[in-house]
């Protein structure tokens, strides 16, 4: 049997897409809020390979793996602030976490999740910038004039 090479219009394209270069991020995922929203409440259970699958199925794979963890770019809003880099824990700690940046400061991050998921969040010291926690354990911290949101837990015991 006879091996048809590829006509060139298509093989034109496949070139022009291998050439272009990295593909702009997908589009959110409509499923975004409901998995990582929840993560990032401590709303559901922790699974760092779920969280980087899932971010690498949405939105292409990590660009970078620095400081225990997996980043991506987003674009993205939960709660009606802008997420920009999402990070996943690698398993080089005895943590798993999920973490995200956001373009509001902690203030208005607070006030979007009270109003949007009826979480509230206490500050644990009267600094200037202090971190955030709500009882089921998410914590909201400064990044400069941003912040970030993170839930962490201790990994499971392996199952003997």
């Amino acid at each position: 049997m006879a091996v048809r090479p590829f006509p060139s219009a298509l093989a034109a394209a496949l070139l022009g897409a291998l050439l272009a270069g990295p593909v702009a991020a997908q589009a959110m995922p409509s499923t975004f809020s409901q998995v990582v929203g929840n993560a990032l409440l401590c709303r559901s259970h922790l699974d760092n390979r779920y969280f980087y699958d899932y971010l690498s199925t949405s939105f292409g794979p990590a660009y970078k793996r620095e400081g225990g963890a997996y980043w991506f770019k987003v674009d993205a809003t939960l709660w009606g602030a802008e997420v920009k880099e999402v990070m996943v824990s690698d398993d080089s700690s005895d943590l798993v976490f999920i973490a995200a940046l956001t373009e509001s400061t902690p203030e208005e991050l607070e006030g979007a999740i009270r109003a949007g998921a009826g979480i509230a969040y206490r500050p644990l010291d009267a600094s200037p910038y202090p971190l955030r926690v709500s009882n089921p354990g998410s914590t909201i911290a400064y990044m400069n004039d941003k912040s970030k949101i993170y839930c962490k837990k201790f990994k499971s015991l392996p199952v003997r």
